[in-house]
């Protein structure tokens, strides 16, 4: 049991392989946020058109929502 636990702390503090980069395909423009903790270690990768795209995709149609909220909220409130 301690040998395993000895094993397991020792592979926590050794650095990522050197044969493969983490950010080796990772463009410069790209935003990277790393994330260690304990028992995981995990990278995200944004790539700056995603907020675009979202926006591009979602804006339609929310504020088609919003526009027929407020007009179904229109007579309920009794304002015009």
């Amino acid at each position: 049991m301690n040998q395993r636990r000895d094993t397991y702390r020792a592979a926590l503090q050794r650095e990522p392989d050197t044969a493969a980069p983490r950010h080796a395909a990772t463009p410069r423009h790209s935003s990277v946020t790393h994330l260690d903790l304990r028992y995981v270690r995990v990278t995200i990768e944004l790539d700056p058109a995603v907020p675009r795209e979202v926006t591009r995709w979602v804006g339609p149609p929310v504020s088609a929502l919003l526009r027929v909220g407020a007009a179904v909220l229109r007579p309920l409130t009794g304002t015009a």
